[in-house]
């Protein structure tokens, strides 16, 4: 559905581009960069388009970074390459922005509930276990390799 959207939205301007050209206007300053707006949003909202169907078309994630489903909450696997903590304002939960990487496919980013600084040292391979709770990950359970 969303793809369909994505879809009408990116051919919506070009309409907006052909009823300028169809009243002569594109002559005019005014016409012409009104053409050149249409244009740009059709070129972004169909290059959206053109990306969700090349990740439909290869299929899902099947890197072991990707999240799996377990019986105590989700899982993601890889080695840890940096551990990030940010300090939140009152009344919000302290975040850490953990990098997980596999060699074969790219970064994974997974924000946790908290200070992950000793819990997931950088350079180890690890298993981490976690829910989620009122919004916000928060860690279970770590497997070292």
């Amino acid at each position: 559905m969303m793809l369909f959207i994505s879809v009408l939205l990116a051919l919506i301007p070009l309409l907006g581009i052909a009823w300028i050209v169809f009243y002569g206007s594109i002559t005019t300053v005014d016409g012409l960069f009104m053409a050149l707006i249409l244009a740009a949003m059709s070129g972004i909202v169909g290059l959206n388009v053109l990306i969700e169907l090349k990740k439909k078309r290869s299929g899902t994630q099947t890197s072991s970074t990707a999240a799996s489903t377990v019986p105590g909450g989700l899982r993601q696997r890889g080695k840890v390459e940096s551990v990030q903590f940010y300090e939140s304002g009152v009344g919000q939960p302290n975040k850490s922005i953990v990098t997980l990487s596999d060699e074969v496919s790219a970064s994974n980013l997974l924000v946790l509930e908290g200070d992950m600084r000793n819990a997931l040292p950088v350079g180890q391979k690890v298993d981490v276990t976690f829910r989620k709770e009122s919004g916000h990950n928060v860690l279970v359970d770590v497997d070292y390799a």
